[in-house]
């Protein structure tokens, strides 16, 4: 089985990203972007989507005149060589009532994650955004992970912590070695998560982790990173296999993001992403997932707008209650979101 990387993960989208910015990606959408926002029912008695509350909890942005990018020298995220700031996410919403984001790593080199998260928790100071927390980098599999952690440990815009653990660089397992394990759960013991972005065939390890630090919020990111039109039998197996015993751990939930960047550029639909994330959802049931942007990666595939866009409509005949559960009030619950 072939090892699932940060390059595997974006190349889906790299003939179109090679081609143009991120920009004139969106520009090149305008049809399609229209054609989906229009998709919200508009019979009597459905959910008007259009006035769901929505908590972004995978707000990413980078300031490249602050802050450096190893993996944007990679293949296929040519289109993701410029700055995202505040300013442009908040032009792009569309219709769409984004009332509560939270921050999610960009993986900085590691000598700026200090940095990067004053940065975030600055602007989670101010009033003229809707960021309200931030899950920041870090990196349990070291020794000074603890001492990294301790100007954070009580402040309560800081929900947690990622470090992405598909690079090349992790090997299979890194999330069950010893010092790994025990920083998870000294996270727990902050009230801090700790989010999993892995290869989507190493999902039981995650759910390993899930029994070792019973105390610990873990969140599964993107769906578990499965490709949404893969035709890889085995991979779904493994995948399906590891999600449905991450799902048997109470503490253990399921991010619906990420899922629209494994599609096929410009040769995609939103039911072609339900299969994955009807099965997370039937597997950890709709009281453990939310939703989360993950924007600016998404454009690799689609506009941000066309992407909630699309989950709208995949979800559209759920009644109003499951809707808010999946957009706004189970992120709040889980990552324990501060109002602004």
């Amino acid at each position: 089985m072939t090892n699932f990387t940060r390059r595997d993960f974006l190349s889906a989208a790299a003939s179109v990203a090679a081609a143009s910015s991120a920009v004139s990606l969106m520009a090149q959408e305008k049809p399609k972007q229209k054609q989906l926002l229009q998709a919200a029912p508009k019979k009597e008695g459905t959910v008007n989507q259009n006035d769901l509350a929505i908590c972004d909890t995978h707000q990413h942005l980078w300031d490249l005149t602050k802050f450096k990018l190893p993996w944007l020298k990679g293949d296929g995220v040519e289109s993701l060589r410029h700055s995202f700031l505040m300013s442009d996410y908040l032009k792009l919403l569309g219709p769409h009532k984004v009332t509560k984001t939270v921050y999610m790593e960009v993986n900085v080199a590691e000598e700026q994650q200090t940095a990067e998260a004053e940065y975030v928790l600055d602007l989670c100071g101010k009033k003229d955004n809707p960021m309200c927390g931030a899950i920041i980098g870090g990196s349990p599999q070291s020794a000074t992970f603890a001492k990294y952690m301790e100007p954070f440990a009580t402040n309560n815009r800081i929900n947690g912590v990622r470090t992405v653990l598909h690079d090349p660089d992790r090997p299979k397992g890194m999330c069950l070695e010893k010092t790994f394990v025990e920083n998870v759960k000294r996270l727990g013991e902050m009230g801090k998560s700790f989010d999993l972005c892995m290869r989507p065939e190493d999902i039981g390890d995650g759910a390993k982790l899930g029994e070792l630090c019973p105390k610990t919020t873990l969140v599964v990111d993107h769906c578990g990173n499965m490709p949404a039109q893969s035709n890889d039998k085995a991979l779904r197996e493994a995948w399906l296999k590891g999600m449905k015993a991450a799902a048997t751990r109470e503490n253990t939930f399921c991010k619906i993001s990420g899922i629209v960047a494994t599609a096929k550029p410009n040769a995609w639909k939103p039911s072609d992403l339900a299969e994955v994330i009807f099965l997370c959802i039937d597997t950890f049931g709709i009281d453990r997932c939310f939703f989360g942007g993950d924007w600016p990666v998404c454009t690799l595939t689609a506009p941000l707008a066309d992407w909630i866009a699309a989950l709208k409509e995949i979800v559209k005949d759920k009644p109003l209650d499951w809707q808010k559960k999946l957009f706004h009030d189970n992120a709040v619950r889980i990552y324990k979101v501060a109002a602004k």
